[in-house]
């Protein structure tokens, strides 16, 4: 009986997590500027200037890595602006509020790498849909 409560509990706590990290929003807005957005610059080479590099987060300050990269996003006038603002909100309200526990272990972003917006959107799909399954 107590395996029964500990997996009903489990999956209890899984479903809330993703109602508090909004998943299918996120997953959602996320393909569709992917849809929309066609820079696809490379980030590797050190003297790319042109292009814009985002922060690929380390593990556990993926949430603060998201909110500076939508709002250098923002900065930049990268279309379409509401999109990325829904998601740039979305980030910073689990981020102070620490929803999604395990993706804001930190308010400052910690990045291994820079990439493209077609990278830096990836890795925000990615992270969201591993939220979901």
């Amino acid at each position: 009986a107590s395996m029964l409560t500990y997996l009903l509990l489990s999956s209890l706590l899984l479903a809330v997590q993703a109602h508090y990290c909004q998943v299918s929003e996120i997953i959602r807005f996320t393909n569709r500027l992917l849809d929309q957005i066609s820079v696809n610059c490379p980030c590797k080479e050190p003297t790319t200037s042109s292009c814009l590099c985002l922060p690929i987060p380390e593990a556990g300050h993926e949430l603060s890595c998201f909110v500076e990269g939508t709002e250098r996003l923002m900065e930049n006038n990268v279309e379409p602006k509401e999109i990325l603002r829904l998601l740039n909100q979305s980030f910073q309200i689990q981020l102070e509020r620490k929803f999604c526990g395990h993706l804001s272990r930190s308010s400052r972003c910690q990045s291994r790498d820079k990439g493209n917006v077609k990278e830096f959107l990836t890795t925000i799909l990615k992270t969201y849909q591993a939220i979901k399954k």
